[in-house]
Parts: structure tokens; C-alpha cells; sequence
């Protein structure tokens, strides 16, 4: 006799590979324009049928959530809601979260967590209309669950504006390694954007036409460009710079930059060799860093 099934989704990483501050809205928010991009060093959700609506946290960064009370994580209220959305009373679901990526660390690790629950539940409950994509479908929940939920519910690289409510396709990237490093410091993106000064910048999307050849173009495309609120997570966490500057240093590093609000950081590299040689060489020296080598999703 089979037990119920179960479904499982992976909940990558996300990357903010450039991160412009175009504005400040009247509402406080700010516009951005940003290009993402998923790493294969993620989290897992899983579902399986079950009475109510149950979360378990496991994993090497649980402690940092099993504090809060499980009906205010947005794995459960992304449960809620699309139980909500679909008609079902009850989400009649229990759900574990194994969580590998640190907390507020700028990589979107609990909206990738929320995006995941949405795609493993449209699994679980049969919601697979071919027109339009699934990930249409479920926009307007992701979108109540906060701004970097629907940008991880589309699952490839995009471009990300406005305040996380433009969605456009990326062109493909080509085929890199990345090390990802935090310092071990969780740093709340309000905070980081309350430091921000000066001026706005301005988009900065590529030109249409033929996507970058290799790692070494893509880089070079990207260092022309930057992360708005590097200076202001700086000044909040230090050890940022500490970060950047060990990345730069190791064989290979192509581009080192803070991802989002920070504090995790990430470096480019051609090679997967070169990217975890470089996470190896890292090691020793920094115990209390979290370092992962990987690869970007194209």
C-alpha cells in the first residue's frame, strides 16, 4: 500500500546580476531595474496531502525561521492563498521546507521558498493549463506574497522593473560558475534601502540582439553596470567589503557584486573547476562564512 504522494520543488537562488535604483515613488517604494538570475544552490519544498495546513522547517539555516510562528512564513501564506485563489476551503496540506539558503541575505531565498510552494501545490492540486503558462496563472498570488515572488515563480532569467510588477524575458546567459559568500550577518532590506543617497540612476537592460558569446562577455557586459545599494549595505555590514574583496582575489573571479540588498555576495566564473577551486581556497581562512560554488541557470 502506497503512502499519499508527494511533491517536491527545488527554491534557487536568486540573483540580482545588475541592480539599478531608477526613483522613489510618492507610496515610498522605489523603482528598480534589475536582471536575475537563478542559481542550482537552492532550497526544497515539499507537499503531500494531509488534514489542515502544516509546515516543518529543516536544513542548516531552520533555526533562523522556526522562531516565528509557521502561519506568518510565506511558504504557509503562499498555501493559504492559492487554496484561497483556487475555491478550496482547507489547503489540506503538509508541507517541509528543507532551508539551505541563509535569511535575509539577498538572495530571495523565502520568496523562492513561497514561489516553490506555489509550483509544487499547482502540481499536487492539477492546476496545469497550457494557455497561459502556469506562472501567469498564478501571478496575481505570488504578487500579494511580496516583490521577488513572481520574478522566482517564472523559474529562468528575467528582467525585473517597477517594484518587482514588470516581468520581461532575459535574453539566454551563457553558461557560468558562480561562489556565492555571506558573511554570516542577515541584513533586512528596508534598513539598506533607508541608507541609500544620491542620485538615481537610469535602466540599463542589453541591447536586443545576439546574447553575450561566453562568461568572459557576459561579465564585461555586467561591469558596466552595478548594484545601487552596494554603498549603503556596506555601510550597514562592512565585512560586504571584506567579502567583495576575497572574491576578486581568487583565480578566475570574473565579476565579484552584492546580490540584492546583501549581504550574500557572488563571483563569476568560466569554469566550474575555477568556481570551486575558489570556494576551497575561501574556506580555511573564513569559518564563519557560508560558501557555495554552483551554476547559474541559463
Amino acid at each position: 500500500m502506497t503512502g499519499p504522494a508527494v511533491i517536491t520543488e527545488q527554491a534557487p537562488a536568486k540573483l540580482n546580476l545588475y541592480l539599478h535604483v531608477l526613483g522613489r515613488r510618492a507610496d515610498g517604494y522605489h523603482e528598480l531595474d534589475s536582471l536575475v538570475a537563478l542559481a542550482d544552490i537552492a532550497d526544497t519544498v515539499s507537499v503531500r496531502p494531509a488534514e489542515g495546513l502544516s509546515l516543518t522547517i529543516d536544513g542548516p539555516f531552520a533555526a533562523s525561521l522556526v522562531a516565528e510562528p509557521a502561519s506568518d512564513n510565506l511558504v504557509s501564506r503562499a498555501a493559504r492563498l492559492l487554496a484561497e485563489r483556487f475555491g478550496r476551503p482547507d489547503p489540506g496540506v503538509a508541507i517541509t521546507l528543507t532551508k539551505r539558503l541563509p535569511a535575509a541575505s539577498g538572495i530571495g531565498g523565502g520568496s523562492a521558498d513561497a514561489a516553490a510552494t506555489l509550483r509544487a501545490l499547482a502540481r499536487l492540486w492539477e492546476i496545469s493549463p497550457d494557455e497561459p503558462p502556469l506562472h501567469q496563472l498564478l501571478h496575481p498570488v505570488s504578487a500579494r506574497l511580496g516583490a521577488d515572488v513572481p520574478v522566482c515563480l517564472t523559474g529562468r532569467p528575467a528582467y525585473f522593473g517597477g517594484v518587482g510588477d514588470i516581468i520581461d524575458p532575459a535574453p539566454p546567459l551563457p553558461p557560468c560558475a558562480v561562489v556565492l559568500v555571506n558573511p554570516g550577518i542577515p541584513l533586512a532590506t528596508p534598513s539598506v534601502f533607508r541608507a541609500r543617497t544620491g542620485p538615481f540612476s537610469t535602466a540599463a537592460r542589453f541591447d536586443d540582439g545576439a546574447p553575450p558569446a561566453d562568461a568572459v562577455a557576459f561579465a564585461q557586459l555586467l561591469a558596466a553596470r552595478h548594484n545601487d545599494l552596494t554603498a549603503p549595505a556596506r555601510s550597514l555590514v562592512p565585512e560586504i567589503g571584506t567579502v567583495l574583496d576575497a572574491l576578486l582575489a581568487t583565480d578566475g573571479c570574473l565579476l565579484a557584486r552584492l546580490s540584492g540588498s546583501g549581504a550574500t555576495c557572488f563571483a563569476l566564473y568560466a569554469d566550474p573547476v575555477q568556481a570551486h577551486a575558489a570556494a576551497a581556497e575561501l574556506a580555511p581562512a573564513h569559518a564563519g562564512w557560508w560558501i557555495v560554488p554552483g551554476r547559474l541557470s541559463a
